[in-house]
């Protein structure tokens, strides 16, 4: 917490590995995204080309790739991992879509390019982040079933849709957006962000997990916690970010928090204090991973990347 001397953090990211790692997952990814997304001709096509624009060729896919690492953590085979992370993506892929709306967020620039609603209208914005929100349970449902087992099948949706709901991601945007012009303690602002960043997140280390070999309820507990620690360190790197970041590196428009009268990590407790609880919750996560081996390395270089992210 504020005031506290951090934790030394034993622990580099090594980036060339971390680079190669992601730029891995990335190109999978974007393999089961192009197959599982409708071809823009499609009827109707106007729909899949917003539903496209708004998956492919964008983003860091932190997500998607915690679903890797979570997968090798546990040592599952990465081909069991891409429709996990497909899944997860067209979840994230929705929620940013219908984020940028005017009634929500009402941001006009995503990924470096026009918001989804300012290229293809409100209408069909809202009807795309509909899409690609079933279309992720569809691709759970539907992929091959040797990849996974129903009993695992079925944990695995039933993760990513309370993940998604109100207990999750969509509880989180409620309770910030009722929180606009608000200012919350630091308590209320971690849990809103536990359920608006940090569930997805959760999930995405877990899905991954699950294709693997079984785990006690012990070792899940460590990566769950380990996930639950980054995803506030990931919201408190984005409110850093959105304070000293530029627009052209973000690919969106930074001091949008302020404007809108948000509580955020820094306007709470200032930029230093925020830095170094994001250390904090770096140091916890790593912790969280003793009990691990090299096969989880992944995981530790990403809780690193987060705090150290220019974008």
């Amino acid at each position: 917490m504020p005031g506290k001397k951090s934790p030394r953090l034993t622990v580099k990211t090594p980036d060339a590995s971390l680079a190669a790692f992601m730029a891995t997952c990335q190109m999978r990814l974007e393999q089961a995204l192009d197959h599982w997304l409708p071809v823009a001709a499609t009827h109707p096509s106007r729909l899949h080309e917003a539903m496209r624009y708004a998956a492919l060729d964008g983003g860091k896919r932190i997500r998607p790739t915690l679903v890797y690492a979570g997968g090798r953590a546990t040592r599952a085979a990465q081909e069991r991992l891409d429709t996990p992370a497909c899944a997860v993506e067209l979840i994230h892929a929705y929620s940013l879509v219908h984020d940028d709306l005017p009634a929500m967020d009402d941001d006009e620039l995503r990924r470096g390019k026009p918001s989804c609603h300012r290229a293809f209208g409100e209408a069909n914005a809202i009807l795309a982040g509909d899409a690609l929100q079933s279309l992720a349970f569809q691709v759970l449902a539907q992929d091959d079933p040797q990849q996974a087992d129903a009993t695992t099948r079925l944990q695995m949706i039933r993760t990513l849709a309370q993940a998604s709901g109100s207990r999750g991601m969509a509880g989180g945007q409620a309770i910030d957006l009722a929180a606009t012009g608000q200012l919350l303690n630091i308590a209320e602002l971690e849990d809103m962000h536990i359920h608006k960043t940090g569930a997805l997140i959760r999930a995405s280390v877990v899905l991954g997990a699950l294709c693997g070999n079984d785990l006690d309820s012990a070792q899940l507990d460590r990566l769950d916690h380990y996930a639950k620690c980054i995803g506030l360190a990931f919201q408190i790197r984005d409110d850093i970010l959105d304070v000293e970041g530029e627009t052209e590196t973000l690919g969106k428009h930074t001091g949008m928090d302020q404007h809108m009268e948000k509580s955020t990590y820094p306007a709470l407790i200032g930029l230093e204090a925020a830095r170094e609880r994001a250390r904090e919750l770096h140091a916890e996560a790593m912790d969280s991973l003793a009990g691990f081996d090299e096969n989880a390395d992944p995981l530790r270089w990403i809780s690193s990347y987060i705090i150290e992210r220019e974008r």
